[in-house]
């Protein structure tokens, strides 16, 4: 007897957020079906791929970068200008890293003024990260919501200490786009995502940033979130889960030993910058089939890969 296959229908769908403005702009999210399920429900809008830079020179990068970028890496704006022109992603994730108190501690303003540069530079839609102190990430991420009002940007983590004022900043204030950030784990981010529209944030101004690992470092608890929380915004139409995720695949990826340890200590690993590539590739296409609509990268050969890889599935 013949096979006939009988599609899953589901009752949900995940929503669509748009970032930035003009031609350039994109689109993320819109999937009616699980990822790659295609014989399902739609599949949404092709997953987005965002290429990481930094507000000052990195310290702890492997030294390949330094061949891959040079001196562009001291100017964030040149720094954006020259991905844009020669890798070409999607979108520049840009880092404010010199805001940590422990270290360089630029102001909220400085970093700002960086921005609205590093913004006239590029055409390309630009998202924001910080330093991972919720406090003073929170007062950069206000200032360059406001310097950069009418850009559309999306501010990448909104976490539960610091979401009322991110939220209300960037997605009330300044109508910027908002990541909600949690720690692998369903009941974290239908909490958060709550919490943001209870502040007034809407659900098309949310992106889900549900956390992140490196495929060998407990990579199963981040895919078995992606997973619950799918099957529940989908299946059971769960309005609370039903925004679009991105995930920083670049900073999980690039700081783990197979990625960082020297050639010198790890002799039979081959090359270190190999390593690394290999790590980000097979950590960001796991995310693309676990349900992330958009992932953030460091290397231009681990974007140039998964170019090749998001149009194989979505050919």
């Amino acid at each position: 007897m013949a096979y006939n296959k009988v599609a899953k229908k589901y009752n949900g769908k995940i929503s669509e957020v748009v970032i930035g403005t003009g031609d350039k702009a994109i689109t993320i999210g819109g999937r009616t079906a699980l990822p790659l399920h295609s014989f399902d429900g739609a599949e949404g809008q092709t997953p987005k791929l965002g290429l990481e830079i930094l507000d000052t020179a990195p310290t702890d990068w492997i030294d390949a970068f330094n061949g891959i970028y040079g001196d562009v890496q001291n100017d964030a704006s040149a720094w954006a200008k020259l991905v844009e022109e020669k890798y070409a992603p999607d979108f520049i994730y840009l880092r404010f890293i010199g805001a940590d108190p422990s270290g360089d501690n630029k102001s909220a303003a400085e970093c700002a003024e960086l921005a609205k540069k590093v913004a006239e530079s590029i055409s390309l839609p630009l998202a924001i990260g910080g330093c991972n102190n919720v406090e003073k990430d929170a007062e950069v991420f206000k200032a360059v919501s406001e310097a950069l009002e009418g850009k559309n940007i999306l501010v990448v983590s909104a976490t539960e200490d610091n979401y009322k004022t991110v939220g209300a900043a960037a997605g009330l204030a300044y109508k910027q786009k908002v990541g909600a950030e949690s720690s692998v784990d369903i009941n974290l981010a239908k909490q958060l995502n709550i919490l943001l529209t209870q502040l007034g944030v809407k659900k098309e101004d949310i992106v889900m940033n549900v956390g992140a690992a490196t495929v060998g470092y407990g990579f199963e608890y981040v895919t078995s979130t992606m997973d619950r929380i799918l099957l529940a915004a989908l299946g059971q139409n769960d309005v609370t889960l039903q925004m679009p995720i991105i995930t920083p695949v670049s900073t999980e990826a690039w700081s783990v030993k197979e990625s960082i340890a020297s050639e010198e200590d790890a002799p039979d690993w081959g090359s270190t910058e190999e390593r690394g590539i290999h790590m980000e590739i097979s950590t960001a296409s796991a995310c693309i089939a676990s349900g992330s609509d958009a992932v953030i990268l460091r290397h231009p050969k681990s974007l140039e890969t998964m170019k090749t890889y998001v149009q194989g599935i979505i050919g």
